[in-house]
């Protein structure tokens, strides 16, 4: 397993993941959304995605560091799972920590899709990101799951995540932040 920059190359590997999540949140993938230089903030929408165009519009935002981002919104660096020539996953980097990110986002935000999960996929691509993070100079990263997401929690704990607390997010969940050396790794 690989954590690659988005590619064309997975245009219907990546679509036929998006559909397998069905209407479940994709942490580490984006809103789909693009910013204008006019400031207006536009969706891509799933139809066009479906075209080769659209995908490759959309691959090129996603890999664009200088992007414009939504207000409140932090840079971020998208990387895809990848295995055997296929998408497993989504994993996104926030080189900088807001309100929102430090009490329940973290630096890092993973999903593996369902059929891929359970196979070490998101051990591996979290051990992969914190080598990316201390490149990017972040010595100590913010990691987050849902109290009752007991993989997760695992996944983090076996990168050596240290739990800090357990905070009520803003719509009542449960959320367990753990701090990660990326320096020492």
């Amino acid at each position: 397993m690989d954590l690659r920059a988005p590619t064309t190359d997975l245009h219907r590997s990546y679509l036929d993941a998006v559909d397998e999540f069905g209407d479940a949140h994709r942490d580490g993938d984006g809103d789909w959304e693009r910013v204008d230089t006019d400031g207006t903030v536009r969706t891509f929408t799933r139809a066009e995605l479906e075209t080769a165009e659209g995908f490759a519009r959309f691959v090129a935002h996603q890999n664009d560091l200088g992007r414009r981002q939504r207000p409140g919104y932090v840079p971020c660096t998208f990387l895809w799972l990848v295995e055997a020539g296929g998408y497993v996953g989504s994993l996104a980097i926030r080189h900088d920590l807001n309100d929102f990110l430090l009490r329940e986002g973290g630096h890092i935000g993973y999903s593996v899709r369902p059929s891929a999960r359970r196979q070490g996929h998101a051990t591996e691509a979290l051990r992969q990101a914190l080598d990316r993070c201390a490149d990017l100079g972040l010595d100590r990263v913010l990691v987050t799951c849902d109290d009752d997401n007991l993989g997760s929690a695992s996944v983090i704990e076996a990168n050596g995540g240290w739990l800090e607390s357990t905070v009520t997010a803003g719509d009542g969940r449960l959320v367990r932040r753990y701090w990660i050396e990326s320096s020492a790794r």
